[in-house]
């Protein structure tokens, strides 16, 4: 159970701070209740932190920085194990706003926490822990089967097998079957020893999120490319339906592929 649990906080850890400018002259109203709001959060203040998020909510419905709000208002929830709260925060968010896809995944795998402590008190949980069985991305998947494997749900098996070929959690999905009486399978794949690192840099902000994924699962990375950025990998001779083979016949530390747009640029190399 150790084992699980820790390596479910490493699936799950929290979204990198969104870069909040500087204090400036004249600074808009809007702009400084969210820094309120972030310096209550720092300061462990969550109950007051929520409350000044839903203020700035109330009072800038169209201001271009509702997404991010809406997200730090789910995660604040959830630091004050108000979980059934943050759950539901989470879902609004990623129901309102399809097109954040950073916060989006980070949305995704912290609600599966939240569902995962409220397994069997919450009526949502166990449902919604289900349905992220079917979700795109593997990690997601591999996340939500963790979790439901802790109450012994069978249907987690398919899910916790897809976690054997991701080298973060393939020790706690071998775990997981055993719990449930199936003898996990090594997966023998000789393309397991390397890695895909996708770097990952959005307009206006001064982080780079940096994600590693095993070359098994390497189709992954349409997943993190928007549709502009995604016909230029194409039209740069990337198939990304073909992205396993092309990475296994590059040497390690190569780039696969570069492309950028008006909301980001991702850089993926082999290693």
């Amino acid at each position: 159970m150790i084992a699980l649990a820790l390596t479910l906080a490493l699936l799950t850890g929290a979204a990198p701070e969104p870069a909040l400018p500087g204090p400036v002259p004249g600074e808009g109203s809007a702009d400084g209740a969210l820094r309120e709001a972030k310096a209550l959060r720092y300061a462990q203040q969550w109950y007051e932190a929520a409350a000044r998020y839903r203020k700035f909510l109330a009072e800038n419905p169209s201001s271009p920085r509702v997404p991010e709000a809406k997200f730090w208002l789910a995660a604040t929830l959830e630091s004050d194990q108000r979980w059934d709260e943050a759950a539901a925060a989470y879902t609004e968010f990623l129901l309102q706003h399809p097109d954040q896809r950073l916060l989006g995944r980070e949305a995704k795998l912290n609600r599966i926490r939240c569902w995962g402590i409220r397994q069997g008190q919450l009526p949502a949980a166990t449902p919604g822990l289900v349905a992220a069985l079917g979700d795109p991305a593997v990690e997601v998947q591999v996340a939500a089967a963790l979790q439901l494997a802790k109450t012994g749900d069978t249907r987690a098996v398919d899910g916790l097998r897809k976690g054997l070929a991701l080298p973060t959690c393939a020790d706690a999905c071998s775990l997981a079957l055993i719990s449930l009486g199936v003898k996990p399978q090594a997966v023998q794949n000789p393309t397991q020893a390397r890695f895909l690192v996708i770097r990952i840099r959005e307009a206006g902000k001064a982080d780079t999120v940096t994600i590693r994924l095993s070359l098994a699962l390497a189709r992954a990375v349409g997943n993190y490319l928007t549709d502009a950025q995604i016909k230029q990998a194409r039209q740069k001779g990337v198939d990304l339906d073909a992205i396993t083979e092309q990475a296994a016949s590059l040497p390690k530390g190569s780039v696969l592929l570069s492309v950028d747009d008006h909301k980001s640029k991702v850089e993926v190399t082999v290693e």
